[in-house]
């Protein structure tokens, strides 16, 4: 994998219209249909943890979206934080882009943990091969379920308090 140059960007910055081009280019037109996308249905993306990447020439090549979510239990809901999704433009992709981005988001929400800021578990729908170098794993996730079709190895969490987790639960839009 090379290295890529890039510059960090907050993704509030970045019109919506680019943002949905890169997703759309990254993961098709289709992707609206997944799983994911049911599991934050009617949330907007955190402001603090959403990134983008700008290459060389200043142009968008990556986003990261981070979002508000919540694993509904018989007790009630307990607040989650959903990874993804990383999309980064075909052309692109194996540059680091997508491992740089992960890396910041990962970096920032520890800072504002450290600073009295809320450390909420992460989750995600992805490779743990990939996901696994920054601590996402399917160990606390096997009795929680999705919205649609998913695959349960593919159900990773990692972050503070996940040992404390319920060990059941459907997980879909935050209801704060």
């Amino acid at each position: 994998m090379a290295s890529a140059t890039a510059t960090l960007i907050p993704l509030e910055a970045v019109d919506p219209a680019m943002i949905e081009e890169v997703l759309d280019r990254a993961f098709g037109p289709d992707r609206h249909a997944r799983t994911a996308y049911r599991i934050r249905e009617g949330m907007d993306w955190l402001p603090g943890l959403s990134l983008a990447a700008l290459d060389e020439h200043d142009m968008l090549v990556a986003t990261i979206q981070c979002w508000p979510i919540g694993l509904q239990t018989k007790q009630g809901q307990v607040p989650l934080v959903m990874v993804g999704p990383v999309a980064v433009v075909p052309e692109r992709q194996g540059e680091g882009f997508g491992v740089g981005l992960m890396s910041a988001m990962i970096a920032e929400d520890a800072r504002l943990a450290s600073s009295g800021g809320p450390a909420l578990p992460q989750v995600l729908i992805g490779d743990a091969e990939y996901y696994g170098r920054w601590g996402f794993s399917a160990a606390m996730t096997g009795g929680w379920r999705c919205p649609g079709p998913y695959e349960p190895r593919r159900l990773l969490a990692r972050g503070h308090g996940l040992a404390a987790m319920p060990a059941e639960g459907m997980l879909g839009p935050w209801e704060g």
